[in-house]
């Protein structure tokens, strides 16, 4: 869009809690706003395989923009705290249909949920929602999809890819 309107647009990005008059941070150092990129992620339509023409998400990371130093740093998968995919994004809601702990050890994450629960959970499962490729999916009838990161310090951002 640089190009035609010759103005460069950065998405900034409001604390949520600023939205709750508790949870309103109170010292000048903290952050209120943010610049921070969407997140970084790959489609693609698998090709061969028991998942033929099936999709996967790939996420790569993100951006933002660090205000003390002034430079634009990428986050890499390895400050990815969550990320979540809804396979059928009906462009108001977020239905997480897959959640990732790429963070998580071995006795965080769904490991820990499945262990507080006392349920038996496939180990391949567990070890597929710690990671940065989705499981396989069919595409929806609203053809998109939303990836919505979470990274290390909380803070989010949102994408959203048409499915074709």
């Amino acid at each position: 869009t640089q190009e035609k309107t010759k103005l460069l647009f950065l998405k900034a990005q409001m604390n949520t809690d600023l939205l709750t008059e508790d949870l309103k941070k109170k010292r000048a150092s903290n952050q209120s706003f943010w610049l921070i990129g969407q997140p970084d992620v790959e489609l693609r339509q698998i090709a061969n395989g028991e998942h033929q023409g099936k999709w996967q998400v790939e996420i790569r990371g993100f951006d933002y923009f660090n205000t003390k130093t002034g430079a634009i740093e990428s986050g890499d998968t390895s400050k990815i705290a969550l990320w979540l995919l809804d396979t059928d994004y009906d462009g108001r809601s977020l239905y997480a249909r897959q959640v990732f702990f790429p963070m998580a050890d071995e006795d965080e994450g769904w490991a820990k949920l499945a262990k507080n629960l006392k349920a038996e959970i496939d180990s391949e499962l567990i070890e597929a929602y710690r990671g940065t490729v989705s499981l396989p999916f069919e595409s929806g009838k609203h053809e998109r999809i939303a990836v919505k990161i979470v990274d290390d310090r909380g803070i989010e951002s949102l994408k959203i890819v048409e499915v074709r």
